[in-house]
């Protein structure tokens, strides 16, 4: 800590050995403050949902996407195959990744990935192939993403994760805090592809970035941002959608936001329509 001063410090379970670990946890969060002009700008997460109740930490759901937004900051950390180097492993596309990080995002939370390296410390060729797709995609698109927040609903659309009461570390049975706030472990197994009907949504100050998660062949059809639909955004001033520089036709009725697409999409993966009210 002292020596690398780490903007995140992961613990693969709780906070351990008890006052040593609080200990260790104030030191990571002090040093931060001193080098950012006493802001904290270090997270430290743990797996336990009590760890993290009184604010020491940012819980860790392995391999999970939670059910809906969170009103405090959580994290998924997953791997593009296993989390160690095994040849012929299948590993996620591009667009699971994709989907994955607007899914969380949307619902207040972080992505930590893993690539996992073989013995030659370089990524193999079809993993260099995953990074350009996620690293094309972001180019385009971050503006969605970096420094966002969740909008009042993370979405709609038919593909939704299923929660259920997970185990708490050591296999032990969770405490009814846990089974109320959090999703089954390793939940991403079970996920559906997103499709151009699931939308997703952030916030950066008065701007909404909708997400379509497929590309639709005439028009995107959001039907949270209609003039009378629940739970409203008011009146749409504009609408640009990202990596697109020509105007676009839309028309926002009674029912949803409908916004004519272009003959050209501009990514793979997510298209992502840039919102601004009146």
């Amino acid at each position: 800590m002292d020596q690398y001063q780490p903007d995140l410090l992961y613990s693969d379970g709780r906070l351990p050995f008890e006052s040593y670990g609080l200990s260790v946890v104030a030191n990571l969060y002090n040093l931060s403050a001193q080098k950012h002009g006493k802001r904290v700008e270090a997270v430290y997460t743990s797996k336990l949902n009590t760890d993290c109740e009184t604010g020491t930490c940012v819980l860790d759901l392995e391999r999970t996407i939670v059910d809906r937004v969170w009103q405090v900051p959580w994290q998924t950390d997953t791997c593009v195959g296993n989390w160690h180097y095994l040849r012929g492993v299948e590993y996620k596309s591009p667009k699971v990744v994709i989907d994955m990080l607007v899914d969380i995002v949307s619902r207040n939370g972080n992505l930590l990935l893993n690539f996992p390296l073989p013995n030659s410390g370089e990524l193999d060729a079809e993993e260099l192939k995953i990074l350009e797709g996620i690293t094309s995609w972001m180019a385009v698109n971050g503006e969605g993403i970096y420094a966002t927040r969740p909008w009042k609903m993370f979405g709609e659309g038919p593909a939704n994760p299923n929660p259920a009461a997970g185990r708490g570390p050591g296999g032990q049975p969770p405490t009814a805090a846990e089974q109320a706030t959090r999703s089954a472990r390793f939940g991403e197994r079970s996920r559906p592809d997103l499709t151009a009907q699931d939308v997703r949504s952030t916030t950066k100050g008065d701007t909404l970035y909708a997400f379509v998660m497929g590309w639709p062949e005439k028009e995107a059809v959001i039907r949270p941002l209609g003039a009378r639909s629940q739970p409203g955004a008011g009146k749409i001033r504009k609408v640009d959608l990202l990596g697109f520089k020509g105007r676009l036709e839309w028309v926002q009725g009674d029912d949803a936001l409908r916004i004519q697409v272009p003959a050209e999409k501009p990514c793979d993966y997510a298209a992502t329509f840039k919102i601004v009210g009146a």
